[in-house]
Protein backbone atom coordinates (compact mmCIF):
# COMPACT_ATOMS: atom_id res chain seq x y z
CA UNK A 1 0.00 0.00 0.00
CA UNK A 2 1.30 3.40 -1.04
CA UNK A 3 1.07 6.41 1.39
CA UNK A 4 -0.57 9.28 0.08
CA UNK A 5 -1.23 12.97 0.83
CA UNK A 6 -4.88 13.47 1.62
CA UNK A 7 -7.11 16.60 2.43
CA UNK A 8 -10.18 16.51 4.53
CA UNK A 9 -11.93 19.66 3.53
CA UNK A 10 -14.53 20.65 6.58
CA UNK A 11 -13.93 19.88 10.09
CA UNK A 12 -17.38 19.01 11.65
CA UNK A 13 -18.18 15.44 13.30
CA UNK A 14 -18.07 13.06 9.58
CA UNK A 15 -14.63 15.31 8.26
CA UNK A 16 -12.54 14.86 11.33
CA UNK A 17 -13.89 11.57 11.41
CA UNK A 18 -12.34 10.58 8.03
CA UNK A 19 -9.31 12.09 8.86
CA UNK A 20 -8.64 10.13 11.70
CA UNK A 21 -9.64 6.82 10.33
CA UNK A 22 -6.95 8.38 7.55
CA UNK A 23 -4.14 8.71 9.71
CA UNK A 24 -4.44 4.95 10.97
CA UNK A 25 -3.89 3.44 7.98
CA UNK A 26 -0.62 1.43 7.59
CA UNK A 27 0.63 2.94 5.06
CA UNK A 28 1.27 6.02 6.76
CA UNK A 29 -0.92 8.98 4.87
CA UNK A 30 -0.03 12.23 5.16
CA UNK A 31 -3.28 13.87 6.49
CA UNK A 32 -4.26 17.37 6.89
CA UNK A 33 -7.40 18.44 8.34
CA UNK A 34 -9.23 21.83 6.79
CA UNK A 35 -11.35 23.96 9.17
CA UNK A 36 -13.46 27.25 7.64
CA UNK A 37 -12.79 28.52 11.45
CA UNK A 38 -9.74 29.68 12.43
CA UNK A 39 -10.48 29.66 15.80
CA UNK A 40 -11.80 26.08 15.98
CA UNK A 41 -8.89 25.20 13.76
CA UNK A 42 -6.04 27.21 16.49
CA UNK A 43 -8.34 25.01 19.26
CA UNK A 44 -7.77 21.91 17.88
CA UNK A 45 -4.06 22.46 17.61
CA UNK A 46 -3.54 22.76 20.55
CA UNK A 47 -6.42 20.84 22.70
CA UNK A 48 -5.68 17.93 19.94
CA UNK A 49 -9.63 17.62 20.21
CA UNK A 50 -12.45 18.31 17.92
CA UNK A 51 -14.26 20.05 21.54
CA UNK A 52 -17.29 21.03 19.80
CA UNK A 53 -18.04 18.33 17.66
CA UNK A 54 -16.02 14.96 18.96
CA UNK A 55 -15.19 15.62 22.29
CA UNK A 56 -13.28 13.32 24.03
CA UNK A 57 -11.75 11.79 21.18
CA UNK A 58 -7.82 12.64 20.51
CA UNK A 59 -6.31 14.25 17.77
CA UNK A 60 -3.26 12.34 17.06
CA UNK A 61 -0.02 14.33 16.59
CA UNK A 62 0.44 13.52 13.30
CA UNK A 63 -2.71 15.17 12.03
CA UNK A 64 -2.22 18.56 10.50
CA UNK A 65 -4.90 20.81 11.17
CA UNK A 66 -5.37 24.02 9.11
CA UNK A 67 -6.97 26.77 7.72
CA UNK A 68 -7.56 29.93 6.03
CA UNK A 69 -7.63 30.37 2.23
CA UNK A 70 -3.93 30.10 1.52
CA UNK A 71 -3.52 26.49 3.27
CA UNK A 72 -6.96 25.41 0.98
CA UNK A 73 -4.83 26.18 -2.11
CA UNK A 74 -1.84 24.67 -0.69
CA UNK A 75 -3.60 21.48 -0.26
CA UNK A 76 -5.68 21.29 -3.30
CA UNK A 77 -2.16 21.89 -5.33
CA UNK A 78 -0.26 18.81 -3.14
CA UNK A 79 -3.15 16.65 -2.26
CA UNK A 80 -3.68 13.16 -4.16
CA UNK A 81 -6.84 12.84 -2.56
CA UNK A 82 -9.26 15.67 -1.15
CA UNK A 83 -12.23 14.66 1.10
CA UNK A 84 -14.97 17.39 0.87
CA UNK A 85 -16.80 17.45 4.27
CA UNK A 86 -19.03 20.29 3.96
CA UNK A 87 -23.39 19.72 4.01
CA UNK A 88 -24.83 19.81 0.53
CA UNK A 89 -25.16 23.10 0.73
CA UNK A 90 -21.58 24.16 0.80
CA UNK A 91 -20.65 21.66 -1.79
CA UNK A 92 -20.57 23.88 -4.58
CA UNK A 93 -18.79 27.23 -3.05
CA UNK A 94 -16.01 23.92 -2.01
CA UNK A 95 -15.72 22.59 -5.47
CA UNK A 96 -15.60 26.25 -6.60
CA UNK A 97 -12.20 27.05 -4.48
CA UNK A 98 -10.95 23.50 -5.36
CA UNK A 99 -11.57 23.43 -8.75
CA UNK A 100 -9.81 27.26 -9.07
CA UNK A 101 -6.85 26.27 -6.89
CA UNK A 102 -5.68 22.72 -8.14
CA UNK A 103 -2.84 21.72 -10.31
CA UNK A 104 -4.07 21.23 -14.30
CA UNK A 105 -1.36 18.68 -14.87
CA UNK A 106 -2.38 16.15 -12.18
CA UNK A 107 -5.62 17.12 -10.68
CA UNK A 108 -6.31 15.48 -7.61
CA UNK A 109 -9.01 13.08 -6.63
CA UNK A 110 -12.17 14.42 -5.08
CA UNK A 111 -14.77 12.75 -3.14
CA UNK A 112 -17.68 14.30 -0.86
CA UNK A 113 -19.20 12.84 2.60
CA UNK A 114 -22.65 14.77 2.00
CA UNK A 115 -25.63 13.22 2.27
CA UNK A 116 -28.79 15.24 -0.22
CA UNK A 117 -29.94 17.15 -2.53
CA UNK A 118 -28.60 20.94 -3.16
CA UNK A 119 -31.32 23.18 -1.68
CA UNK A 120 -33.42 24.50 -5.07
CA UNK A 121 -32.95 28.00 -6.21
CA UNK A 122 -35.40 30.28 -4.59
CA UNK A 123 -35.43 33.04 -7.31
CA UNK A 124 -36.48 30.02 -9.32
CA UNK A 125 -40.26 30.17 -8.03
CA UNK A 126 -42.38 26.87 -7.15
CA UNK A 127 -43.26 26.02 -10.70
CA UNK A 128 -43.54 22.67 -11.45
CA UNK A 129 -41.33 23.24 -14.54
CA UNK A 130 -38.63 25.17 -12.55
CA UNK A 131 -35.84 22.78 -12.04
CA UNK A 132 -35.35 20.72 -8.53
CA UNK A 133 -32.54 20.65 -6.53
CA UNK A 134 -29.31 18.37 -7.65
CA UNK A 135 -27.36 15.50 -6.16
CA UNK A 136 -23.96 16.03 -5.62
CA UNK A 137 -22.19 14.39 -8.56
CA UNK A 138 -24.81 16.74 -10.36
CA UNK A 139 -22.67 20.13 -8.90
CA UNK A 140 -19.79 18.99 -9.47
CA UNK A 141 -20.65 18.11 -13.38
CA UNK A 142 -21.87 21.53 -13.29
CA UNK A 143 -18.80 23.12 -11.45
CA UNK A 144 -15.70 20.69 -12.27
CA UNK A 145 -16.84 18.65 -15.06
CA UNK A 146 -13.65 17.13 -15.66
CA UNK A 147 -12.21 16.21 -12.27
CA UNK A 148 -11.87 13.24 -11.07
CA UNK A 149 -14.83 12.63 -8.88
CA UNK A 150 -16.90 10.51 -6.60
CA UNK A 151 -18.71 9.67 -2.97
CA UNK A 152 -18.15 8.38 -0.30
CA UNK A 153 -21.21 6.81 1.54
CA UNK A 154 -22.84 4.10 3.90
CA UNK A 155 -24.01 3.47 7.42
CA UNK A 156 -21.37 5.71 9.48
CA UNK A 157 -21.85 7.55 12.57
CA UNK A 158 -19.00 9.89 13.01
CA UNK A 159 -18.22 9.33 16.55
CA UNK A 160 -18.60 5.09 16.07
CA UNK A 161 -16.00 5.74 13.22
CA UNK A 162 -13.64 8.24 15.07
CA UNK A 163 -13.52 5.95 17.82
CA UNK A 164 -12.59 3.35 15.31
CA UNK A 165 -15.02 1.11 15.77
CA UNK A 166 -16.11 -0.99 13.00
CA UNK A 167 -17.56 0.42 10.31
CA UNK A 168 -17.98 -0.33 6.28
CA UNK A 169 -18.50 2.49 3.73
CA UNK A 170 -19.09 2.75 -0.16
CA UNK A 171 -16.86 4.13 -2.76
CA UNK A 172 -18.89 5.57 -5.37
CA UNK A 173 -17.51 6.55 -9.25
CA UNK A 174 -17.95 6.08 -12.55
CA UNK A 175 -14.17 6.23 -12.68
CA UNK A 176 -12.68 3.11 -11.54
CA UNK A 177 -9.55 4.62 -10.65
CA UNK A 178 -11.64 7.02 -8.27
CA UNK A 179 -13.09 3.67 -6.82
CA UNK A 180 -9.49 2.19 -6.33
CA UNK A 181 -7.89 5.40 -4.70
CA UNK A 182 -10.38 5.75 -2.24
CA UNK A 183 -10.08 1.67 -1.31
CA UNK A 184 -6.83 2.55 -1.03
CA UNK A 185 -6.95 5.38 1.10
CA UNK A 186 -9.39 4.41 3.83
CA UNK A 187 -9.34 0.59 3.82
CA UNK A 188 -8.02 -1.30 6.96
CA UNK A 189 -8.67 -3.10 10.30
CA UNK A 190 -11.84 -1.03 11.51
CA UNK A 191 -12.96 0.54 8.13
CA UNK A 192 -13.87 -1.12 5.19
CA UNK A 193 -14.53 0.69 1.65
CA UNK A 194 -16.52 -1.59 -1.75
CA UNK A 195 -16.28 -0.22 -4.91
CA UNK A 196 -19.33 0.81 -6.84
CA UNK A 197 -20.12 2.30 -9.90
CA UNK A 198 -23.65 3.36 -9.18
CA UNK A 199 -22.89 6.82 -8.10
CA UNK A 200 -26.79 7.95 -8.85
CA UNK A 201 -27.91 5.11 -6.23
CA UNK A 202 -25.38 5.50 -3.79
CA UNK A 203 -26.15 9.24 -3.61
CA UNK A 204 -30.00 8.95 -3.86
CA UNK A 205 -29.67 6.36 -0.64
CA UNK A 206 -27.78 8.67 1.09
CA UNK A 207 -30.15 11.43 0.39
CA UNK A 208 -33.35 9.87 0.85
CA UNK A 209 -32.76 7.93 4.01
CA UNK A 210 -32.42 11.19 6.06
CA UNK A 211 -35.93 12.42 5.31
CA UNK A 212 -37.28 8.74 6.38
CA UNK A 213 -35.60 8.77 9.21
CA UNK A 214 -37.65 11.55 10.62
CA UNK A 215 -40.74 9.68 9.87
CA UNK A 216 -39.24 7.16 11.81
CA UNK A 217 -38.35 8.72 14.73
CA UNK A 218 -41.63 10.88 14.99
CA UNK A 219 -43.43 6.94 14.60
CA UNK A 220 -41.24 5.95 17.67
CA UNK A 221 -41.63 9.01 19.73
CA UNK A 222 -45.15 8.30 19.50
CA UNK A 223 -44.64 4.99 20.37
CA UNK A 224 -47.06 3.12 17.76
CA UNK A 225 -44.62 0.46 18.11
CA UNK A 226 -42.24 -1.82 16.58
CA UNK A 227 -44.55 -3.23 13.51
CA UNK A 228 -44.69 0.31 12.31
CA UNK A 229 -40.85 0.90 12.32
CA UNK A 230 -40.97 -2.14 10.00
CA UNK A 231 -43.51 -0.83 7.84
CA UNK A 232 -42.03 2.81 7.63
CA UNK A 233 -38.44 1.31 6.68
CA UNK A 234 -39.64 -1.23 4.18
CA UNK A 235 -42.15 1.17 2.32
CA UNK A 236 -39.36 4.40 2.69
CA UNK A 237 -37.06 1.65 0.80
CA UNK A 238 -39.59 0.98 -2.00
CA UNK A 239 -40.13 5.09 -1.89
CA UNK A 240 -35.70 5.31 -2.42
CA UNK A 241 -35.61 2.18 -5.11
CA UNK A 242 -38.60 4.45 -7.13
CA UNK A 243 -36.88 7.81 -6.91
CA UNK A 244 -33.43 6.21 -7.75
CA UNK A 245 -34.64 3.83 -10.59
CA UNK A 246 -36.57 6.67 -12.11
CA UNK A 247 -33.19 8.75 -12.02
CA UNK A 248 -31.13 6.11 -13.56
CA UNK A 249 -29.92 4.13 -10.76
CA UNK A 250 -29.94 0.34 -10.37
CA UNK A 251 -32.31 -1.37 -8.40
CA UNK A 252 -30.46 -3.81 -6.78
CA UNK A 253 -28.08 -0.63 -5.51
CA UNK A 254 -30.39 -0.09 -2.34
CA UNK A 255 -30.26 -3.38 -0.96
CA UNK A 256 -26.46 -2.53 -0.02
CA UNK A 257 -24.62 -0.61 2.46
CA UNK A 258 -26.15 2.97 0.69
CA UNK A 259 -29.35 1.74 0.73
CA UNK A 260 -31.07 -0.58 3.07
CA UNK A 261 -27.94 -0.11 5.28
CA UNK A 262 -27.74 3.39 6.02
CA UNK A 263 -31.45 3.48 5.72
CA UNK A 264 -31.51 0.98 9.28
CA UNK A 265 -28.79 2.80 10.70
CA UNK A 266 -30.21 6.34 10.16
CA UNK A 267 -34.26 5.46 10.93
CA UNK A 268 -33.10 3.65 14.27
CA UNK A 269 -29.82 4.69 15.73
CA UNK A 270 -29.93 6.98 18.33
CA UNK A 271 -26.92 8.98 17.33
CA UNK A 272 -29.11 10.03 13.67
CA UNK A 273 -30.06 13.57 13.83
CA UNK A 274 -32.20 13.07 11.51
CA UNK A 275 -34.15 10.58 13.74
CA UNK A 276 -34.23 13.08 16.58
CA UNK A 277 -35.87 15.65 15.07
CA UNK A 278 -38.60 13.37 14.38
CA UNK A 279 -38.20 12.02 18.17
CA UNK A 280 -38.42 15.53 19.09
CA UNK A 281 -41.18 17.19 17.33
CA UNK A 282 -43.11 13.96 18.78
CA UNK A 283 -42.19 15.21 21.88
CA UNK A 284 -44.21 18.36 21.38
CA UNK A 285 -41.07 20.56 20.30
CA UNK A 286 -41.45 23.41 16.83
CA UNK A 287 -39.44 22.51 14.25
CA UNK A 288 -37.18 25.61 15.26
CA UNK A 289 -37.13 24.01 18.25
CA UNK A 290 -35.96 20.63 17.12
CA UNK A 291 -33.39 21.62 14.77
CA UNK A 292 -31.47 24.41 17.26
CA UNK A 293 -31.30 21.81 20.04
CA UNK A 294 -28.71 19.40 17.71
CA UNK A 295 -26.00 21.58 17.47
CA UNK A 296 -25.46 19.75 13.72
CA UNK A 297 -27.07 19.75 10.39
CA UNK A 298 -30.10 17.50 9.92
CA UNK A 299 -30.21 16.89 6.07
CA UNK A 300 -33.12 15.96 5.96
CA UNK A 301 -35.21 18.89 7.29
CA UNK A 302 -33.42 20.91 4.31
CA UNK A 303 -33.84 18.08 1.80
CA UNK A 304 -37.09 16.86 2.16
CA UNK A 305 -38.89 19.56 0.12
CA UNK A 306 -36.02 19.35 -2.78
CA UNK A 307 -36.86 15.42 -2.94
CA UNK A 308 -40.40 15.48 -3.28
CA UNK A 309 -40.28 18.33 -5.59
CA UNK A 310 -38.17 16.26 -7.95
CA UNK A 311 -39.86 12.90 -7.12
CA UNK A 312 -43.16 14.66 -8.49
CA UNK A 313 -41.53 16.38 -11.73
CA UNK A 314 -40.57 12.75 -12.13
CA UNK A 315 -44.18 11.45 -11.70
CA UNK A 316 -42.75 9.36 -8.89
CA UNK A 317 -45.28 8.26 -5.69
CA UNK A 318 -43.87 8.95 -2.65
CA UNK A 319 -46.30 9.19 0.38
CA UNK A 320 -44.21 8.92 3.27
CA UNK A 321 -42.04 11.74 2.06
CA UNK A 322 -44.51 14.38 1.32
CA UNK A 323 -46.09 13.48 4.70
CA UNK A 324 -42.68 14.84 6.24
CA UNK A 325 -42.79 17.90 3.98
CA UNK A 326 -46.80 18.54 5.31
CA UNK A 327 -45.26 17.91 8.81
CA UNK A 328 -41.70 20.03 8.80
CA UNK A 329 -44.21 23.05 6.96
CA UNK A 330 -46.47 22.90 10.02
CA UNK A 331 -49.26 21.50 7.37
CA UNK A 332 -50.06 18.24 9.56
CA UNK A 333 -49.62 17.79 13.14
CA UNK A 334 -47.51 14.78 14.10
CA UNK A 335 -50.38 12.46 14.82
CA UNK A 336 -52.21 13.41 11.66
CA UNK A 337 -49.13 12.68 9.38
CA UNK A 338 -49.39 9.21 10.69
CA UNK A 339 -52.65 8.81 9.95
CA UNK A 340 -53.04 10.64 6.65
CA UNK A 341 -50.23 7.29 5.97
CA UNK A 342 -52.72 4.71 7.80
CA UNK A 343 -56.12 5.94 5.26
CA UNK A 344 -54.24 5.50 2.27
CA UNK A 345 -55.88 3.31 -0.40
CA UNK A 346 -54.99 -0.48 -0.58
CA UNK A 347 -51.59 -0.86 -2.87
CA UNK A 348 -50.12 -3.84 -4.25
CA UNK A 349 -46.83 -4.71 -2.25
CA UNK A 350 -44.15 -4.88 -4.88
CA UNK A 351 -41.96 -1.38 -5.54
Amino acid sequence: MTAMKIAVTGAGAWGTALALAACRQPAGHSVTLWARDAAQAQAMRERRENTRYLPGIELPSWLSVQSGDAALRQNAAAADLIVIATPVAGLRGMLTALRDAARPADPPVLAWLCKGFEPSDPSAGNAADQPAGLLPHEIQRQIAPDSRAGALSGPSFALEAARGQPTALVAASHDPQVRATLVQALHGPALRVYANDDLIGVEVGGAVKNVLAIAVGLADGLHLGLNARAALITRGLAEIARLGVALGARAETFMGLSGLGDLVLTATGDLSRNRQVGLKLAAGMTLEQAVGSLGHVAEGVYSARTIARRAAQLGVEMPITECVVALLDGRLKPSDAVAALMNRDPKGEPL
